[in-house]
Formats: structure tokens, C-alpha cells, sequence
């Protein structure tokens, strides 16, 4: 977890009252950015305050927060206030952030100053798109942020606010609340703010110790231990005296076959590839991983702590369990997956849960589905291929639990028993065949330069197009590769190349990388 701050010096109740008391609030959907701000707002007037919000929304989930700003006086001399609709850098008494990197967007935009704003924000984060969507790891540094905080603001107030509201069974508005509350910015005791929470009804219990939790925290200023619920377990992933015997047997096998340096690694590999398909799977993982370790103890292995070996254990598992049509269908009808998303929206007794996705399925994908013979007698038929296409390769928007989708998609994802003998998987089992052996053949002379061909597997992830763009990267990469594989320097150009696919989506970087080895090559 990032740095917990507590900064705070309380002001005199009834300060800054000859002037607007103003107040943003950056939150993203879910997170109850639109209740504070009604909340906020039903406090001041309570008191005979003018109050006025306004909000910006974002756009679409986790690509922008929505803005939500109050300003709010009292009147003066019996005349209302004129007060604006969107906040000024330099002009704002508190930011309430709820997401760490919104709190740095609110710095850059200027709204936090350290002559003036009161920061509270919560430390946690939730993802954005693009650090989601990135080839390999997308995520933003927060240093800048925790680094930048201490520096713009004049209080903050940084702790782990959505940990403490899943505590309590409520959202992170009611922290944020408490800790507005705690910071004495607006004149007002705690039972008026308590009030305004209990008028709301229903949640409101919950919301209430949520809120009463940051209060105190924020007014103590110390680290608090937040005991987070257990996200529920997938029933491939327990402990091995749970599971049934059989995959049992193959732990076991692998603790008697493995060097105890990849052996976590290969364990979480081998119930990852039998929850994909079965235990026969399992044991073929085991298989091919057996004779990668013997490759690996034949080129020296034992001296670099089998590193082969454990590379291969956690890329080998990501190669056989491969993102396809029956693998999508099959984890959308999953349980699990459907209590995790209730307990995300925190649904009460009562609450239905509906949702629409966006599915997109290419010919390839569902070609890829069918009988190896079948799919390369369509391979011939080009015009067939186009009629198909035209019909197959459009957007859906599938709502998943109504009863004909989720029984379609039930029906797709029980076909596992038919993967092993499909188009795809066949071309999925040549083309790990081929990047194994070039790793293994590369330890005999050079073994550092076969451990960065299996880590080469980072480059190919996801599902249809992504899939695609990944798996041309890293293909092309392998292809470069065999051109220095000669040259003592050979894994480190092995590992540029990997870098730079990573880096960047259009793959520009590792256009360059591959020019420049092709000019002395």
C-alpha cells in the first residue's frame, strides 16, 4: 500500500465564511461522487447556507472522473450570494479525490494549492483503460503523485478509503464524508453531518460507520488495519487436501519431478491449465514442462538456480490456456464471476442484476472452433469464407444473464470437451511447439538467450484482435532474434526487442529495433 498521510490542522469554526467555501470532487461511476455532493449540499442549507453543485461528467468507465463542485456561504445581510458553476486553479478550499491518480489530475489542473486546499483523497487505485489495455505493464507510477502532493497542498488527508468503506459495507462517499467532516473545513459539528446521512434511508447504517471509521481515523492521523473480505475462490485454486484426487496426484508429481525453485510456479501453472480444460491437460502440462527441465539440467541449469525451468512454468501455462470462443463463453457463465460483480455493486436482497455486454467474434475465432479437417476444407473455399464472414463478423450486445444469451454462451463454453480435437487448438499446440524449441536449442550455446525467448510469451495475451496484434509481434520478434542468435550479446537484443513490442501498442519501438539489427546483422 502507498504512504498513508495525515496532515492536518483544523481551522476555527466559522472561518472563511465572508467568501465562498469551495469544494471539487473528482469520482468515478459506482463510487457515490453524485451522493457527497448532495450530501454536502443538504448539510449547508440545513444550516441556513446557500449552496450550489454543478458536475462535469467523464467519459465512459475509467477514461475520466466526473467533477462535481459546490460552492456554498451564508447570506450576507439577508442577500444571496452569486456563485459560480465550475472551480478556478487557485481558487478551491477542498479536492476530494477518489482515486489516487485523480488526486494527481486535480494537482495538474491546478485546483490544488498549497496556499489554500484542504486534499482528500483515497490511495488506492482503480485502473484506467489505457493502463489496461497496454501490451505489457501499463500502470501509471504513483510517485509522482505521492511526491507532488506533499508539495501542492496545504493539508491532505491520504489513506486507503475504499478499503475502509468495504470494511463498513458501504461506498467510499461516506468515507470521504467523515474525513471532510474531521478536517473542520465547513463550520459544522459531527451530528450535523450524521443527520443528513441518516435521512437517507436505506444504507444508511451502513453509511454511518463508514463514516464515524474515517472520521476518527482522519482526527487520529495513525494507520488503521482494515480487514478486507477474501475475493471467493475459484475451485481450482484451493488448497490441495480440498481438491479432488486426481489433481492431487499431479501436485504431487509435480513436487517429485521439479526443482523446488519453479515449484510454485509450476503449481499455480498446472491448476490454471486443468481449470482451462482437465486433468489429462494437467498432466500433458507436466509432460512437456518434465522435458524443459531436462533440457534445462543438460545446458547447466543447476549453476543459475534452474531459471529456464521456472521461466518455463509460468509462459508454458499461459501458452495452454489460450483466450478462445469456449474459454470467453465459459468464464461470463461462471459463479464466481457473477458474485463478484454483485459483491462490486454492492447489491442488496431485492436488487437485480442485469448485464449487456459487447461481443465482437472474427470467422477466425469461430473457425477456429471446428473440426481440424473441417477448417481446412473451408481454408479452400474463399468465397464461402466471405459469405460467412460478412455474417459472423459484426458487433452484439449480449445480455448475459437474460435466459436464450446465458444458455447460448453455457452451451459454447460445455464444448471444452471438444477443444483438444479443434482448428485452434491445433494451431495453438504447433505454434508453442515451434517457440519451445527455439528456446531450447538457444540454451545449448547461449542459456540466458533461451530464458528471454520464453519471456517473449508476454507478447501474445487477450482475445481476437488483441490477440492477433500480440502473436504478429511476437513472431516477428522471434524472427529477429534468430538473426543475432550468434552474437555473444545476443539476450540482450533478445530483451530490447521484447521491451520495445511491449511498450507501445502500434509497435513503432519495435519497428526501430528491428531496423537497427537489421543494419549490422
Amino acid at each position: 500500500m502507498r504512504d498513508e498521510t495525515v496532515r492536518l490542522a483544523l481551522p476555527a469554526a466559522g472561518e472563511a465564511t465572508e467568501r465562498p467555501i469551495s469544494i471539487a470532487i473528482l469520482a468515478m461511476g459506482g463510487q457515490g461522487g453524485g451522493v457527497l455532493t448532495d450530501w454536502i449540499v443538504q448539510l449547508a442549507e440545513n444550516h441556513g447556507w446557500v449552496a450550489q453543485s454543478t458536475s462535469v461528467p467523464g467519459v465512459a468507465q475509467r477514461t475520466g472522473a466526473t467533477i462535481y463542485y459546490i460552492e456554498t456561504m451564508p447570506p450576507l445581510d439577508g442577500r444571496k450570494p452569486i456563485l459560480s458553476l465550475m472551480p478556478t486553479p487557485g481558487d478551491v478550499d477542498v479536492v476530494m479525490a477518489a482515486e489516487f491518480m485523480e488526486a494527481g489530475r486535480s494537482i495538474l489542473r491546478g485546483l490544488v494549492t498549497p496556499d489554500r486546499t484542504t486534499l482528500i483523497a483515497s490511495n488506492h487505485r482503480s485502473f484506467a483503460i489505457g493502463e489496461k489495455i497496454a501490451p505489457g505493464n501499463g500502470v501509471a507510477d504513483p510517485g509522482a503523485v505521492t511526491g507532488a502532493i506533499g508539495v501542492a497542498a496545504k493539508t491532505e488527508i491520504i489513506f486507503d478509503m475504499n478499503a475502509l468503506a468495504i470494511a463498513h459495507g458501504s461506498v467510499i462517499s461516506a468515507a470521504m464524508f467523515g474525513a471532510l467532516a474531521a478536517t473542520g473545513v465547513l463550520p459544522f459539528d459531527r451530528d450535523s453531518y450524521l443527520s443528513v446521512i441518516r435521512a437517507g434511508g436505506k444504507g444508511a447504517k451502513a453509511s454511518v460507520e463508514t463514516f464515524e471509521a474515517a472520521f476518527d481515523r482522519t482526527r487520529a492521523g495513525a494507520p488503521e488495519a482494515v480487514e478486507l473480505p477474501r475475493a471467493e475462490e475459484s475451485e481450482k485454486s484451493r488448497a490441495p487436501a480440498t481438491l479432488d484426487a486426481e489433481l492431487a496426484k499431479l501436485l504431487e508429481r509435480a513436487k517429485q519431478e521439479l526443482p523446488d525453485s519453479a515449484l510454485s510456479l509450476a503449481q499455480a501453472g498446472l491448476k490454471k491449465v486443468v481449470d482451462f480444460q482437465d486433468i489429462a491437460y494437467g498432466a500433458e502440462y507436466l509432460d512437456v514442462l518434465g522435458a524443459l527441465h531436462a533440457a534445462d539440467r543438460g545446458a547447466g541449469g543447476i549453476d543459475r538456480s534452474f531459471a529456464f525451468t521456472q521461466t518455463a512454468a509460468k509462459y508454458l501455462a499461459n501458452a495452454m490456456t489460450y483466450d478462445d470462443v469456449i474459454r470467453v463463453a465459459d468464464l461470463k457463465t461462471r459463479t464466481s464471476r457473477r458474485a463478484r460483480i454483485e459483491g462490486e455493486l454492492e447489491l442488496v436482497q431485492g436488487q437485480v442484476l442485469q448485464t449487456t455486454e459487447f461481443m465482437h467474434p472474427r470467422l477466425e475465432e469461430i473457425m477456429g472452433m471446428l473440426p481440424v479437417s473441417f477448417g481446412r476444407w473451408l481454408d479452400t473455399k474463399p468465397r464461402l469464407m466471405g459469405w460467412l464472414d460478412r455474417r459472423i463478423n459484426r458487433g452484439r450486445r449480449v445480455r448475459t444473464y437474460s435466459l436464450p444469451w446465458f444458455l447460448v454462451l453455457y452451451a459454447v463454453g460445455g464444448l471444452r470437451g471438444m477443444r483438444r480435437r479443434s482448428r485452434r487448438h491445433a494451431i495453438e499446440t504447433a505454434h508453442r511447439d515451434e517457440w519451445l524449441k527455439a528456446a531450447t536449442e538457444a540454451i545449448r550455446t547461449n542459456y540466458q538467450l533461451g530464458v528471454e525467448i520464453l519471456q517473449c510469451r508476454r507478447l501474445v495475451k487477450g482475445y481476437s484482435d488483441t490477440h492477433s496484434r500480440g502473436l504478429s509481434k511476437f513472431d516477428r520478434t522471434l524472427a529477429t532474434i534468430k538473426l543475432v542468435a550468434q552474437r555473444e550479446d545476443a539476450a540482450d537484443w533478445a530483451r530490447r526487442l521484447r521491451e520495445a513490442a511491449l511498450k507501445d501498442g502500434p509497435g513503432k519501438e519495435l519497428d526501430g529495433v528491428i531496423q537497427t539489427i537489421k543494419s549490422f546483422a
